[in-house]
């Protein structure tokens, strides 16, 4: 009778290359053998580790020449079966790596094999005491035994084994003792370091009272219940107006996927709105047992990522909300997937794998019959045309809750302001005045413009020399309150000249508008007001961001200035008036999507205002007022902004009519970098030809970045998938020197 067979495996080596092994899998590891599983095995002569992709699978090479694999890293899968059909798909659209898309799905401390923290308790024996005589005999014979066993037998509950022999000065052989004899027990428990809501959304403050839904959330969740209950794939783009309640949808249609068993994904755009989130989670589903809301963003420590990574990928929670890099949780029984604010742009990736985490959220879906929600008060055009064409279906909420009324908003003609006063000006009198106003009726207002620092950058007025970025081609943000020049862009950093470098004049200004200008000119106009900036230079504490929002919400602080952290999704029933303070700086750039984004700045900005029991106000200022988007905004009338939108994508063929792809080239040298980027795109031209349109090579709007120069090219196409195998096969054929490197970006949302 002959011997079964060995199991052979096929695996996705994270060893620095993107090609498929395989290995026998000896009988003593067979027991925990399934795809997803994390495994160690040896490539050459070193132990690497890899994701088993199939069992029982033929070998591409002889039975007896395959290696073993030595060990298996975690007891549960870190990709299941969903997760491992997700990544084929995302290394075929998007022309990336397996192991970048592995590495980018699984959690850095998990790929490295980083066990669960584990710590060890003592506690005396519940049944087997020793008598007084044997104490006794204890006591002259091993003394260090007798003290750790007289301790233990005090104590009500379980001690830390490691406090217990510090404090008392007792040796592991002591305890080693008390245990043979029967005496004493060891229990190990392991340490809890993920980040439950109840931990993560500890200082929100957020009422547990009952909601009573109004007849659009009821239907809307009608809708989405129904289609949970038929278990079939399905996408609903919820467009409700700001503050019509659409979260209330997402967590009644929570419960509904909870209570049949299944696990809930819930994705936002910024780590910033996750507290907020969490809190109103825990209070609506607390009472009902679903409470373990576990949350995942970049934040976090090792600890906590790989504990919150268990806990999913057992099934403890089931509930995970966090920012893009979420929709990679490992969550059984997936029933429902939200993604709020879906228009956003930071659901893109900008490192490889460049995936969009709203359509990876849909393909997610796709593959587990899945319901997927999209959530926005302003609709991508993509999301919005799929509706339109019928590919998702749509729910309305054209009300706020109790029938708030959506703040008036003023437009401020900036070019009037500043010849009423004869020169620039940061706050109009119009906004000075409202500011004043608010304060002194113990209201809280917010003020937003999307540029840190003290103001874009210096000037001489002499000679007109402007402080740009030796490595990049901008110019540097002078920050005042460290008296440097910054670069954004490659991070480059020096002293703010007292003159100016080019003819030593004492008039070296700085121009334009930053947060922490804004933030001073605040403070000089209202003295005693608690005036707090937030933005990226502000929030570089952990928990630093949480730290604040909860003093706004309580009314500690009476003016909040800040960037787009603060212009999506909060929700603060105290702020009566919203002020854009240069809603231009998102319009005028070399982006098809201006128009597009700046609509959406504007209305969710608008929306953070009057959500209380007190009408809102909002004040824009702009150079540009009569521009299509500050129109629509002006009146939050986002059909008819999109429906203008759509003819003028429709018009020229850019997205959704038509796919986008970005090949970058770089690098030192930029007459080399043209002439790669030139021959490169008569390659694709050649290769392509009958599916693809290209545009460029040309110059990128910033043309060199950390002393890189930068060239880009356009690519038009409808077979996207085929498109992206034609580049990665390029990528591998086409001989780029070692100093010019290229990035292809599939369906990108910034082209600047």
């Amino acid at each position: 009778m002959s011997e079964p067979r060995e199991t052979i495996v096929a695996v996705w080596p994270l060893a620095g290359f993107d090609k498929l092994l395989h290995y026998r899998c000896p009988a003593r590891l067979a027991e925990g053998l399934r795809s997803g599983v994390l495994v160690r095995m040896p490539v050459g002569h070193v132990q690497r580790l890899g994701v088993i992709s199939g069992i029982d699978v033929e070998p591409d090479i002889p039975r007896e020449r395959l290696k073993n694999i030595t060990g298996i890293v975690h007891e549960h899968p870190v990709l299941t079966p969903d997760l491992i059909k997700l990544a084929e798909w995302m290394t075929a659209y998007y022309g990336a790596t397996r192991e970048s898309v592995v590495e980018a799905m699984v959690p850095a401390p998990v790929r490295r094999g980083v066990q669960a923290k584990i710590e060890k308790y003592l506690a005396a024996a519940p049944t087997a005491k020793p008598t007084a005589g044997e104490l006794e005999h204890l006591r002259k014979r091993a003394p260090k035994q007798h003290a750790l066993y007289t301790f233990l037998a005090t104590q009500l509950q379980p001690v830390k084994k490691a406090i217990v022999l510090k404090r008392l000065g007792v040796s592991p052989a002591a305890c080693v003792g008390l245990i043979e004899r029967g005496w004493a027990v060891e229990s190990t428990k392991v340490l809890q370091r993920v980040a439950y809501a109840d931990d993560f959304a500890g200082h929100e403050i957020v009422g547990a009272q009952a909601f009573t839904l109004n007849a659009e959330q009821t239907a809307a969740v009608s809708d989405l219940t129904a289609a949970l209950q038929a278990g079939k794939f399905v996408v609903h783009l919820l467009h409700g107006v700001t503050g019509s309640g659409k979260t209330e949808v997402y967590i009644d249609t929570m419960r509904h996927a909870l209570e049949a068993g299944g696990s809930v994904i819930f994705l936002v755009p910024e780590v910033a709105l996750t507290p907020q989130t969490v809190g109103r989670l825990r209070s609506r589903l607390a009472q009902r047992g679903l409470e373990d809301v576990v949350v995942w963003h970049s934040m976090l420590s090792d600890g906590e990522r790989l504990d919150a990574w268990d806990a999913l990928a057992s099934g403890r929670a089931k509930i995970v909300v966090g920012a893009r890099s979420a929709i990679f949780a490992p969550m059984p029984r997936l029933r429902l997937i939200i993604v709020d604010e879906e228009h956003e742009p930071a659901y893109k990736q900008d490192e490889t794998p460049r995936y969009h985490g709203r359509d990876v959220a849909v393909y997610r879906a796709l593959l587990n019959n899945a319901v997927c929600v999209l959530g926005s008060a302003t609709p991508s055009v993509e999301s919005w045309v799929n509706a339109a064409n019928g590919k998702y279906r749509i729910n309305r909420l054209t009300r706020r809750v109790d029938d708030r009324k959506l703040p008036y908003v003023h437009v401020i003609d900036m070019r009037k302001e500043i010849l009423k006063r004869r020169g620039s000006t940061t706050l109009s009198d119009f906004l000075a005045d409202k500011l004043k106003g608010r304060f002194e009726n113990k209201e809280q207002s917010i003020l937003f413009i999307n540029r840190r620092g003290y103001s874009s950058s210096m000037i001489c007025q002499e000679c007109g020399y402007v402080a740009e970025c030796e490595h990049c081609s901008i110019a540097m943000t002078y920050h005042r309150t460290d008296e440097t020049l910054k670069c954004h862009l490659c991070g480059e950093q020096r002293e703010a000249p007292a003159r100016c470098p080019g003819c030593g004049s004492a008039k070296i200004r700085w121009r334009g508008l930053g947060t922490q200008k804004v933030e001073e000119i605040v403070q000089r106009l209202m003295p005693h007001a608690r005036v707090v900036r937030i933005d990226a230079d502000a929030m570089a504490q952990k928990n630093r961001m949480r730290q604040l929002l909860s003093e706004f919400r309580t009314g500690k602080i009476d003016v909040l200035v800040g960037t787009q952290m603060i212009g999506k999704g909060l929700d603060f029933p105290n702020v009566t008036l919203v002020g854009l303070v240069d809603a231009d700086l998102s319009l005028h750039v070399p982006d098809f999507r201006a128009n597009e984004r700046t609509f959406q700045l504007l209305v969710q900005v608008a929306g953070r205002a009057g959500r209380g029991d007190r009408a809102g106000e909002v004040v824009v200022q702009s150079f540009t007022p009569h521009a299509m988007p500050v129109q629509f905004g002006r009146h939050a009338d986002v059909e008819g902004f999109l429906a203008e939108e759509v003819k003028i994508r429709q018009q020229y063929k850019y997205p959704p009519f038509r796919h986008l792809v970005l090949s970058v080239f770089r690098g030192p040298n930029a007459e080399k970098v043209a002439f790669f980027a030139e021959h490169w795109a008569r390659k694709v031209a050649e290769l392509g030809a009958g599916f693809v349109e290209i545009r460029g090579p040309a110059p990128c709007p910033v043309e060199k970045i950390k002393d890189h120069y930068r060239y880009q090219i356009w690519y038009f196409t409808n077979r996207v998938t085929k498109l992206s195998a034609l580049l990665a096969q390029m990528l591998q054929e086409f001989p780029l020197p070692d100093d010019v490197f290229s990035v292809i970006d599939v369906d990108p949302v910034n082209v600047t």
